[in-house]
């Protein structure tokens, strides 16, 4: 007895650990909406198309699907009947009339009158039953009205011949058989119906692409108008559309006004900035000038020109790209001008090598500060520096190598940061912690971004991808 209750715990114990495994149904209906998501198109377009035409086509299917099926069995019920009399008529004529005995004027009224070929089979038994069709509305419909009109036993065939129909019925000295064309009792509107759903649907697809079209439009415009913004290239914009499309169109261009006053004002308040904290800088440097020069003095103008890089450092982050309009630019000229840069900052350029198309636009005098600075970086912590540049499909991109001691995998996001300084053997010892800052605020600003990778040459590849 107690090693049946432990076999029966065990069971139920197996039996509730099965039950919690199984799936619960509203993860299977997660998973089987998930599933659909992914096999459904992403685009606006397609989406709202489906949207629009696929319960239309859905309910006008189901509605004349039902019209026509109610209409299709009601003719060949009434043709089925009609065809059923004729034969019932036949057999009648033949028991009425037995003279006839081999009834051949029977046979020629049947053929001429009623477009039947008939037969009669002396002494001949009716065929096994075949298997009936899997649907065929015209075999149940034919079996009820000869059981009905006719009440003796019978065969029929309504798929040997696909054209034919046959007929055959008991009576006292054989059998009688009975040849039509399947169209005097059946009625098939199968075409109609499918060129009435395939005329509608093409129809209405057409409809609603031409007015999903002109709907859509006026969102993809302003989705071109707001990245060409965020790239600094002006492009003409009216709001278009539906209401709710021109209020959000009308909400970007007042957000633009607002950005465009907002730098207008920083640039504003920079440009004095600059000009008091320049004219400061000057006023000790002409002291400076004037006063003996001794060591301590020496010491003192080294840290106004420190001070001075430092400001026009924080100017340039601070202001950014502001006021700068994108032009077709032609970027081989663009390297060989940082090739001799470098070269002026005491490193050996190993190449500069360009492929794919010079022209691309972009703001120049923006994106030659981007390229300088993580040039400079690679001149003060290499010997070696390499330039390559080319564009792609969509994109333009500019490798820098050097041969320096490189950056920790760990540490090249940080470096990013404003004012942040490695206390590695890269520690911008001299600078002022905003050059890599300002060459990834560039080049974001022109839609692309600036990554760190291990170098072929041993250092550190500074890479800046832009949209072409």
């Amino acid at each position: 007895m107690a090693l049946a209750g432990l076999n029966l715990s065990r069971i139920r114990t197996s039996t509730a650990a099965a039950w919690r495994a199984r799936p619960h149904p509203r993860r299977i209906w997660k998973r089987l909406a998930r599933a659909i998501g992914n096999a459904l198109p992403k685009g606006l377009y397609a989406r709202s198309l489906i949207i629009i035409i696929a319960p239309v086509v859905l309910l006008q299917s189901v509605i004349a699907y039902t019209f026509m099926e109610r209409h299709w069995q009601l003719v060949t019920r009434r043709l089925s009947a009609a065809v059923t009399a004729d034969v019932a008529a036949m057999i009648d004529v033949y028991e009425s009339y037995p003279q006839d005995k081999d009834a051949d004027t029977l046979t020629r009224i049947a053929g001429t009158r009623l477009n039947l070929d008939l037969d009669i089979l002396k002494g001949a038994k009716l065929p096994l039953p075949g298997p009936r069709p899997f649907f065929s509305i015209l075999d149940e419909t034919l079996s009820e009205e000869l059981a009905k009109q006719i009440g003796r036993p019978f065969w029929i065939d309504t798929v040997g011949r696909s054209s034919l129909i046959e007929i055959r019925v008991e009576i006292p000295d054989g059998v009688l058989r009975v040849t039509a064309r399947r169209s005097m009792a059946y009625a098939s509107n199968s075409h109609i119906f499918l060129l009435w759903m395939s005329g509608s649907s093409l129809v209405l697809l057409g409809v609603a692409i031409l007015f999903l079209r002109n709907q859509i439009k006026p969102i993809l415009r302003l989705a071109d108008v707001a990245e060409s913004f965020g790239k600094g290239r002006e492009i003409e914009f009216r709001p278009r559309g539906a209401r709710e499309v021109r209020q959000a169109g009308h909400a970007f261009i007042e957000m633009k006004r607002r950005i465009e006053r907002a730098m207008e004002q920083r640039t504003t308040m920079l440009n004095g900035v600059s000009h008091d904290l320049r004219t400061i800088i000057t006023r000790f440097k002409l002291s400076l000038a004037l006063v003996e020069q001794t060591s301590e003095v020496e010491d003192l103008q080294r840290d106004v020109d420190e001070m001075s890089r430092m400001l026009e450092a924080y100017l340039a982050f601070a202001r950014g790209d502001s006021g700068e309009a994108a032009v077709p630019t032609d970027m081989r000229a663009m390297l060989e001008d940082l090739r001799t840069d470098v070269e002026r900052l005491g490193a050996h350029v190993a190449e500069v090598k360009f492929d794919g198309r010079a022209m691309v636009t972009l703001r120049p005098d923006a994106f030659r500060r981007c390229l300088f600075n993580l040039a400079a970086n690679a001149a003060r912590y290499g010997e070696t520096v390499a330039i390559r540049g080319r564009t792609e499909a969509r994109s333009f991109l500019v490798s820098i190598d050097d041969d320096g001691p490189g950056i920790a995998v760990e540490s090249r996001e940080e470096v990013f940061k404003p004012f942040v300084r490695l206390d590695d053997a890269r520690q911008d010892a001299g600078g002022s912690g905003l050059g890599l800052a300002i060459a990834r605020d560039i080049a974001r600003a022109h839609g692309g971004d600036v990554a760190l990778h291990d170098s072929p040459l041993g250092g550190l590849r500074a890479t800046v991808r832009i949209p072409a």
